[in-house]
């Protein structure tokens, strides 16, 4: 019988299909698992046909419908069929002739090339590089250092050619994709070193055994990363039924590495730009810890909001088909988990106070005791300095660092500051109230004293997490082998935590690995959004050094994100209707579009104006995704951790973002207003990166300063 194996390109590709093109491409598929081998070569449904000119007797083209085919590699063992895509008809052949396929000398892995364009253009450039003054891309990196990252003699003479990373991102789709993710690593300054150890060596496979460079079915088995094989109708359906969900099946091998390393001496972090698969990584390490727990063991799973509670469940629902495993992970947000510690042990159920709450709470306290500092200086004195070190006395606030801090406070002054903290805590006290921080201090204090709750914690968006929620998940788990296993991106932090998890008792040095590769956005997208962060260091969760984005890239190629500045807000809102049918025109569907604004006023509006022009809207709220049918509104804050095919951003005006209210001035504390900034601005970049394929942007106005700055309004 035939075994089928699906590309991952072919998988990107399927979900964006019409309905008609994905129930043919389902046919298709399944007609591999229920056909012998004389019978699918002679079935006349699937009309297997070779494209005139083909370059290669192994790729073929079958019948998917009147209007589209698929692109298949038939090795010649005759039993393993490759699907590479399905395109329209006269796409599909012309696509087709001009593949070869091959096996990579270094990885061993299934590669596909368009060499008749590659033979085309080489020649060209060959000859604009000799005439031109400018340094060839790959000058200061001899063959030797190329051929051993896997580079072969045809893409290397196209490497060659090459004067500038524009010439390379075209030739993105014409060569191997590994191939082309190596020279674009090298074109980023990452050097050869890094390039084989975070890429190439986990792909190469181990003891230096020989190739077989015409193997292709063998290929096709040690290419994991991008092919997946299919081994009966059942595994199909389920693949094909979520075809966005394709991190299930495909890992890169620096994925794979990190997530199913048998086990790690202490705590461990993976980071990355957005994109890059860290969320992934974090939850197929749920899946291998699962199948190594003992009795009564369990795991938690946490992050900073709801929403994206809702997402992490939904998700592991998808990874593990075992209920009963399943129940044995715990996800929840660290406040909730804090809660939950706190009042199941006290019996009571207190209010909590809303950031507004708590912020006129101060101001009253500093009018109450006649301080000379505002109620801004003093909360955020007490959530940096004596939350954050979870300082018990005056006598520790007294030795305390300030580091951080960009306001001069005499220490012979603290005590005004700590009776101030008294008097918040009595007035908490007096409302029955608490702050969400404040409990996470007295549930990690609670735990400390009664003992651990879980074998290993799992966390995911860490870098937005307070050092008391830290506390809190350092006391819920033991000190041991695989306790805590932690993926973030400090350039999506989006509040004004500061954190070293050295100093919480969370080594990571030695344990920590970085992904660079995008799988979600397209390099497009990915290179606009960039812009706005304008290449400012952020500082790293380990240690408080400095982190970048250097090297993160995407293999993804797609159209430039569209930009609409508008006269009024009607204007702007009427541009979006526009786009957003545009988008359902194409075949999106309107759960997979979303558009973020920064208030929830905007947010309302926008709903109301969709709804007004007969587009289905429903708002994103905590609880993240909900089941009904329509495009997806919320705050720019909600769509953190979340992903669509279609994004909008709307409103992204001067006075908006940044937020005046969300920046502390720089004459009361000028360190933490450029820290405000650079939340405001990673908030845009967020909101911005949850774009797969269309990128929508949008003012009426004075267009943020960050779109100014960045060259992109």
């Amino acid at each position: 019988m035939a075994q089928l194996a699906l590309s991952v390109r072919f998988l990107d590709e399927f979900g964006k299909l019409d309905s008609k093109a994905r129930s043919g491409a389902v046919k298709t598929a399944l007609k591999f698992h229920q056909l012998t081998l004389k019978q699918l070569w002679s079935d006349a449904g699937l009309d297997f046909k070779q494209p005139k000119g083909a370059r290669n007797k192994h790729i073929y083209t079958c019948r998917i419908d009147k209007f589209y085919r698929g692109v298949v590699l038939a090795p010649d063992s005759g039993e393993d069929f490759l699907l590479l895509r399905v395109m329209a008809h006269d796409d599909a052949y012309a696509w087709a002739a001009k593949q070869v396929p091959s096996v990579n000398a270094v990885t061993h892995g299934l590669e596909i090339r368009d060499v008749v364009t590659v033979e085309q253009l080489v020649p060209v450039w060959e000859a604009e590089a000799a005439s031109a003054d400018a340094e060839p891309l790959f000058a200061r990196h001899t063959d030797g250092d190329l051929r051993g990252l896997g580079i072969e003699d045809d893409v290397l003479r196209a490497a060659r050619s090459l004067t500038s990373k524009e010439q390379l991102r075209a030739f993105a789709p014409l060569m191997p994709e590994d191939q082309w993710q190596v020279l674009q690593f090298l074109a980023e300054g990452l050097s050869v070193q890094t390039v084989w150890g975070e890429f190439v060596a986990l792909r190469a496979p181990s003891g230096g055994l020989p190739v077989n460079r015409t193997d292709l079915a063998g290929a096709i088995r040690s290419t994991p990363a991008r092919i997946a094989l299919v081994s009966g109708p059942l595994e199909l359906s389920d693949i094909l039924d979520k075809p966005f969900a394709a991190w299930r099946i495909f890992l890169h091998p620096s994925q794979r590495h990190m997530a199913y390393r048998p086990s790690y001496s202490g705590p461990a972090q993976v980071t990355g730009g957005p994109g890059t698969g860290k969320t992934v990584v974090a939850l197929h390490r749920v899946k291998h810890l699962l199948g190594h727990l003992r009795d009564g063991e369990r795991i938690l799973l946490t992050t900073y909001t709801g929403a994206l509670t809702s997402a992490l469940r939904e998700a592991l629902g998808q990874l593990i088909d075992d209920e009963e495993l399943r129940d044995r992970v715990e996800v929840s947000t660290v406040n909730a988990l804090a809660r939950e510690i706190v009042e199941s042990r006290d019996g009571e159920q207190r209010e909590y106070l809303d950031g507004a709450q708590e912020s006129a709470l101060w101001e009253d306290i500093s009018a109450q005791l006649g301080l000379s500092w505002s109620g801004q200086f003093l909360a955020q004195e007490y959530k940096h300095v004596i939350l954050a070190q979870g300082l018990r006395s005056l006598d520790a606030y007294r030795e305390a660092s300030r580091g951080g801090r960009g306001s001069r406070l005499p220490a012979a002054r603290r005590h005004e500051v700590w009776k101030a903290v008294e008097a918040f805590r009595f007035a908490l006290d007096k409302r029955f109230a608490r702050t969400h921080l404040g409990v996470c201090d007295e549930a990690a204090l609670r735990v400390a004293e009664t003992g651990v709750l879980y074998r290993h914690v799992v966390v995911d968006e860490a870098q937005d997490l307070h050092p008391a929620q830290w506390r809190l998940l350092r006391a819920v788990v033991p000190a041991r082998p695989d306790d805590l296993f932690i993926a973030g991106d400090p350039h999506q932090r989006i509040y004004d935590t500061k954190v070293s998890l050295k100093s919480l008792g969370i080594p990571v040095t030695g344990r920590s690995a970085r992904m660079r590769k995008n799988y979600r956005s397209t390099q497009e997208i990915l290179t606009w959004a960039m812009a706005l962060l304008d290449g400012r260091p952020v500082e790293q969760l380990e240690d408080g050094g400095v982190d970048t984005l250097a090297g993160v890239q995407s293999s993804l190629r797609g159209t430039r994100p569209t930009i609409c500045a508008a006269a009024d807000t009607d204007s702007e809102l009427a541009e979006l209707v526009l786009r957003i049918r545009e988008w359902v025109d194409s075949g999106v569907e309107l759960s997979d579009i979303a558009v973020a604004a920064r208030f929830n006023k905007i947010v309302h509006r926008v709903i109301r104006r969709l709804q007004d022009a007969g587009i289905p809207a429903v708002r994103l709220r905590k609880e993240g995704r909900t089941d009904s049918e329509g495009v997806r509104v919320g705050t720019m804050h909600s769509l953190k951790g979340l992903e669509f095919r279609c994004v909008a951003a709307v409103g992204v005006r001067e006075g908006v973002l940044p937020y005046p209210g969300a920046i502390t001035p720089m004459e009361l504390d000028p360190i933490q207003h450029h820290t405000d900034l650079t939340a405001e601005r990673c908030l845009l970049f967020v909101a911005c990166t949850r774009a797969r394929d269309r990128l929508h942007v949008s003012w009426s106005g004075t267009a943020s300063r960050f779109l100014t700055e960045a060259g992109v309004a």
